[in-house]
């Protein structure tokens, strides 16, 4: 396919007209989630939308369009129909002919594809409760256009934002309209973006660059992954403008190599821009010459931190350096450099569209728009949302995630990755933005949100989290590469039932000595996790130091797999489904766990048809 090569702002403006009129031709437009969902058979279904569409004689009328992530993960494959707006989840091959029958050509939703609110169909997105208490603001398009062509982006207004600040703002007013804002950067630190962006167009050279960060490595977290595979002109769109108010001709995405849909639909929307004449020379003619350059990361966890992505990209080991000079006086191959996270670089569209005040309408006093949280763990219904900062947990967990499955309780939620903290449930209705979350010793982070229920251990949460951070640290510095190794041994010790009375005293002591004393921000903020689960948790390292028992029955060896008597029928499922043979008895008689034989894996529980199977204190312990 040819695009025109726009030479000027009037081009874009009739591109985006032709764009438009292209996509009134069709009635109705089936929008299929192509990135997350591909694990659970979105290909297939596409493939079997596009066959049985045309078989139909439906082809002139309906365009199947594969977008990116509709939000609720948990409904894989996701797919919404336009005009109706009707949302169906777990859709396969076999429910296309159905689809093509009622909603197609009768109108009517396929109720047994939507998701349920007692006995009634939620049959529209603007229905279900998912997206009810959301903000769509920076996610309005993804699962709305197609990311691997312009024309779906552009008819959604791409460019436009980049367009009017290239022709009608000098840099300073951009600065001050994203200054004005209040817009902070979405990577983790919250640093006020306007603020770093003004440092680096001050900082004395004539060669700066702009790197767009998206090496996102935290555990649970994909939100800067679905910007880059759903709206990648987005993000591009962000870095032009950045790039106009810091007065740099060069950039980067710096993008894990893990991510491969990302990296293919970035690199196709950079080839489009390029080919449109929105990157390059002369943009737009404007004077105005940038160009965006796609690196892959090996997935080194501490290359997220600013310095270490610079050593990267130049071709050196990720590793930190001291700071000042920080990257906005002296960053790639030693000028002035600004890095910005995706989410902080795809907001800014919004904000010069709209008017910094229009944008600063939403949020907090000192935490301005929305926030994307990849929602996950013990909740209904995982997946990526975006709420207005301030938003409660309560209204993320319960409102937006339906709360904990299988009538659990929720115990805490786990903000900012392996370098947050644990938030236990007296903060459910704590406002969420930058300076409430870090008052109660967690993170915004990038916006990963774990929940979890009453059968997790909070001290082996912490020892997941800090062996994530241990097992990432690049060894530069000793607090972190010495510091979190002590501290994880101990962790280990406490969840094998080995801790003893001075351990919670010395994992507080080393963890003020690693924040204190670890060279950058990934290795400052390591023991998080195990400082807020010590500070709302202590009875339970109590529980496993005094008396060798996990409270959440999690840590093997902490517990007891027990068999009720009077539950138990004898049919022996539990004893032929063990592998370690730890279980013995009679049929028809009630069976007998072997603790000294017994490997904890659960089998017993899980194939057990009448629930005997409980865990317990060890022997000997009380279970009051």
């Amino acid at each position: 396919m040819i695009r025109p090569e726009l030479k000027q702002p009037a081009d874009l403006e009739r591109f985006r007209e032709e764009a438009r009129a292209a996509e009134r031709r069709y009635r109705a437009r089936i929008l299929v989630c192509m990135t997350g969902c591909r694990s659970l058979g979105a290909v297939e279904l596409g493939k079997a939308l596009r066959e049985r569409v045309a078989a139909a004689g439906l082809g002139d009328e309906v365009s199947i369009v594969d977008v990116g992530c509709h939000g609720p993960c948990s409904l894989a494959p996701v797919v919404v129909i336009e005009p109706q707006d009707f949302l169906y989840g777990g859709v396969k091959p076999d429910d296309v002919d159905e689809i093509i029958e009622l909603t197609l050509r009768q109108g009517r939703p396929v109720d047994r594809l939507c998701q349920q609110a007692g006995d009634k169909p939620v049959t529209t997105v603007g229905e279900a409760s998912f997206y009810r208490s959301q903000q769509r603001q920076v996610l309005a398009n993804c699962g709305r256009v197609d990311p691997t062509r312009i024309e779906d982006a552009v008819a959604r207004d791409a460019y436009a934002a980049a367009a009017k600040a290239l022709t009608t703002m000098d840099p300073e007013e951009v600065i001050a309209e994203v200054r004005g804002s209040g817009l902070r950067g979405r990577g983790g630190a919250g640093f006020p973006t306007g603020v770093k962006w003004d440092l680096c167009r001050k900082a004395p050279g004539d060669v700066k660059y702009l790197i767009c960060n998206a090496d996102e490595g935290d555990p649970g977290a994909f939100m800067d992954r679905a910007l880059l595979e759903g709206v990648p002109h987005q993000v591009i769109e962000g870095m032009i403008i950045a790039a106009y108010a810091i007065g740099a001709t060069h950039g980067f995405i710096y993008v894990r190599a893990e991510y491969p849909i990302a990296v293919e639909h970035v690199s196709t929307a950079l080839a489009q821009a390029r080919e449109c004449g929105l990157l390059g020379e002369n943009i737009l003619g404007t004077g105005f010459s940038f160009d965006i350059e796609l690196r892959m990361g090996a997935g080194a966890f501490v290359c997220g931190e600013e310095s270490a992505l610079i050593a990267s990209l130049e071709g050196h080991r990720g590793m930190p350096r001291a700071r000042p000079p920080f990257p906005v006086q002296k960053g790639y191959l030693g000028k002035p450099t600004t890095i910005n996270n995706v989410e902080t670089l795809a907001n800014v569209p919004l904000i010069l569209a709209r008017g910094k005040d229009a944008y600063a309408v939403i949020g907090t006093k000192g935490s301005k728009g929305t926030k994307i949280f990849a929602l996950a763990g013990k909740v209904q219904n995982t997946g990526l949302v975006e709420v207005p900062m301030g938003a409660s947990l309560r209204e993320v967990v319960f409102g937006i995630g339906g709360g904990v499955p299988d009538g659990g309780e929720f115990k805490a939620a786990q903000m900012g990755g392996p370098s947050g903290g644990c938030v236990p449930a007296q903060f459910l209705d704590l406002p969420i933005d930058y300076d409430s979350v870090k008052e109660i010793g967690a993170i915004m982070g990038s916006g990963g949100l774990i929940v979890m229920d009453d059968q997790t251990c909070m001290v082996d949460i912490a020892r997941y989290f800090l062996e994530f951070a241990q097992n990432e640290s690049c060894g530069k510095c000793v607090p972190c590469r010495v510091g979190t190794r002590h501290m994880l041994d101990i962790l280990r010790r406490i969840c094998r039932g080995k801790g003893e009375e001075r351990d919670l005293e010395l994992l507080q002591e080393l963890a003020e000595e690693i924040k204190m004393g670890a060279l950058c921000g990934l290795g400052q903020t390591a023991p998080n996790p195990v400082l807020t689960t010590i500070r709302y948790f202590r009875e339970e390292y109590e529980s496993h130091i005094r008396e060798g028992y996990c409270p959440a029955h999690s840590c093997a060896g902490l517990f007891d797999y027990s068999i009720l008597d009077d539950k138990c029928t004898g049919c022996g499922a539990c004893r032929r489904g063990c592998p370690a043979d730890a279980i013995v008895g009679e049929r028809r008689k009630p069976q007998r766990v072997l603790p000294d034989k017994c490997v904890y894996c659960g089998n017993c529980i899980e194939v057990c048809p009448v629930s005997a199977v409980v865990k317990v204190r060890p022997a000997g312990g009380s279970d009051e």
